[in-house]
């Protein structure tokens, strides 16, 4: 893999997307290409997009990718897929909705499957992200797999978090639910020509003035980043975010320069003092939780005879043995092989 890193840093599109592939797959090599890779990243802006089925992500994305290459810049976009239960491998449903990108070299697509990892993103969209990066793209857009609540996952590796709603998906308690909508940097109202769409963008306010947070410490300890309200501004002590609300009719293009806008006053918030270093530094730290915590499974299981698993599950299973003192075993069984 590593004979592909100088052709990526030049922009040749076929090693970018077999790096991808061999990303994705985890194949022989492909860390020293992205230990070669990294020290080339940290310029694209990454942007997530996350919302229920049907709010019209892959159309807004679309819209935003046309946006920004009217700009001059250059637009890489990862649609993180459903796993087909046949393959293992990515339905491509985004990659069809957004053919009409496909004639511009300005923008680069690519599909990947979740395979089995929630919270919306795929396990190999971080390094995926990395490598978009590193090959000179002014902008990443990252779209969800469309899991609804449970996609909270996105706000550890955008900058710019977008949650977009759409009308008539469900009531006003149902889009106030904590969880998905307090990641939200910019929360947008797609599909806006649509009845109910005050309703929704009520609900939505109501919800941010509700979630008000009483100080700056608090809202970093949550997930780094500041909410509320409906321009984007700061507070007058300069301590707070204010998501915007924006209503977009992506079909037809309507409400795209305010989104776009919205998205570059947020960009230069965290550009300002030490946000951005900030946030950089709990975007890694996540990420390094994460990656031990999967070695250490990994190398737990490496190391496990399949009978001790199974005894340790009678167990569970007979009540003889609680599921914590259980893992406690497991561990233990772990550490005297490390020892010897």
């Amino acid at each position: 893999m590593i004979e592909l890193v100088e052709p990526i840093r030049a922009g040749d599109r076929r090693a970018l997307a077999r790096l991808l592939t061999a990303v994705e797959n985890q194949r022989e090599g492909v860390q020293a290409a992205l230990t070669a890779l990294y020290p080339s990243t940290g310029h694209a802006w990454v942007i997530g997009l996350t919302g229920a089925p049907g709010t019209g992500k892959s159309s807004l994305v679309t819209e935003l990718a046309k946006a920004y290459r009217a700009q001059g810049e250059t637009v890489a976009i990862l649609a993180v897929d459903p796993t087909s239960p046949f393959t293992g491998g990515a339905i491509l449903g985004d990659r069809i909705r957004m053919r009409e990108l496909s004639g511009d070299k300005g923008v680069f697509i690519r599909s990947m499957a979740t395979r089995g990892s929630l919270g919306g993103l795929a396990r190999a969209t971080r390094d995926g992200i990395r490598v978009l990066d590193a090959a000179g793209f002014d902008r990443v857009l990252v779209e969800t797999v469309g899991a609804g609540q449970s996609e909270v996952d996105i706000v550890r590796a955008a900058y710019t978090t977008i949650v977009i709603e759409a009308p008539g998906l469900g009531d006003d308690v149902q889009a106030i639910k904590a969880g998905i909508l307090e990641i939200a940097d910019v929360l947008v109202v797609n599909k806006a020509d649509r009845p109910g769409v005050d309703s929704t963008v009520r609900a939505l306010r109501t919800m941010l003035e509700l979630g008000h947070p009483a100080s700056r410490e608090q809202m970093v300890a949550h997930h780094g980043k500041s909410m509320v309200a409906e321009a984007p501004t700061t507070s007058n002590n300069h301590d707070f975010w204010l998501p915007p609300v924006i209503r977009t009719v992506a079909t037809e293009g309507e409400g795209i320069n305010e989104l776009v806008a919205a998205i570059e006053a947020h960009r230069q918030y965290l550009t300002q003092a030490d946000r951005m270093h900030q946030l950089e530094q709990q975007h890694l730290q996540m990420e390094l939780v994460d990656r031990v915590r999967d070695e250490l499974v990994k190398q737990l299981f490496a190391v496990l005879p399949a009978e001790t698993l199974r005894d340790v599950v009678n167990q569970v299973q007979s009540r003889s043995l609680d599921p914590q003192t259980a893992v406690n075993q497991l561990l233990a069984f772990q550490q005297v092989n490390v020892a010897k």
